[in-house]
């Protein structure tokens, strides 16, 4: 255990990824009894982190992350604020992901993403939230290296397991590496890549951080383009029976992942019976 992960909250070897808008207390409550190690915030959460409040309130050991709060639209003086009060209700439970976001997304005053996350982390540390309390969205070598020096470690998103292995080589031993896997149960090849299609496409085709780092792992422009190709698409959501998709799962632990974070499709279902079902095939 290194200094930046020495005081990090335990996530287990898999946890859920969701977006803010489908996690309920009750759906909280179900994931930890489901076994789960972490759940995972999508969306950007708001600086006030009450969603985060309102999960460790419903539950009892399981570690609440944000995946990830954005910098431009979540103050860091505020998301500090918002970390303490967590902090003194549920003490060590809380895991604080941050990130640039994409220069896509109206609205935002985006520039100089690099050195702004920097100052970002600056003004978290004169704060006094900890580096061992916090993980960055990490694709690129730049800010993996950067949240191997400043955080606990990287939580990227839409990625493979060569992405995985590349990031533990560039990482070394110490800091977490948590990526997140989408995944359909559904052995219909014909209604799940579809199903996996649409959450890839809509908008993370469209954004320039996530096709290049497509792209680094060799992914052409052709197969990107018009919604991905299938092997892109099943690249990127495992999908078929479930101990087909927990094999899928671990094989980011083999390539040097702590944890993965789970994110069931379609977003719009309830996600507990699939993460019932995979829980048992992962030994959970």
């Amino acid at each position: 255990m290194t200094e930046t992960t020495a005081n990090t909250p335990q996530l287990g070897q898999f946890g859920v990824w969701r977006h803010a808008g489908g996690l309920q207390p009750e759906v909280g409550a179900a994931i930890e009894k489901a076994g789960y190690g972490a759940i995972w915030i999508g969306g950007s959460p708001p600086a006030d982190l009450e969603v985060a409040e309102r999960l460790l309130d419903a539950t009892s050991t399981i570690t609440v992350a944000t995946g990830i709060t954005n910098i431009w639209t979540a103050p860091a003086e505020e998301v500090a604020e918002s970390f303490h009060r967590l902090e003194k209700r549920h003490a060590g439970r809380f895991l604080l992901g941050i990130g640039v976001g994409h220069p896509e997304q109206p609205g935002l005053n985006y520039s100089k993403p690099y050195s702004s996350l920097v100052s970002y982390l600056d003004v978290l540390d004169e704060a006094g939230v900890p580096a061992d309390r916090r993980v960055l969205a990490a694709l690129g070598p730049k800010v993996l290296e950067l949240s191997a020096a400043r955080s606990a470690g990287a939580h990227p998103y839409l990625t493979t397991p060569q992405h995985t292995r590349e990031a533990r080589e560039l990482l070394g031993t110490g800091p977490i590496l948590a990526p997140e896997q989408k995944v359909v149960l559904d052995t219909d090849t014909a209604r799940a890549r579809p199903i996996g299609r649409a959450a890839v496409d809509n908008p993370y085709l469209h954004l320039r951080n996530y096709v290049s780092n497509l792209e680094r792992l060799g992914y052409t422009q052709e197969q990107i383009a018009d919604g991905g190709s299938d092997d892109l698409i099943d690249a990127l959501v495992a999908h078929g029976e479930t101990e087909y998709i927990a094999g899928r799962l671990r094989e980011h632990l083999d390539a040097g992942a702590d944890h993965v974070a789970i994110q069931v499709l379609p977003a719009g279902d309830d996600p507990v019976p699939s993460l019932r079902e995979l829980a048992t095939a992962l030994g959970i």
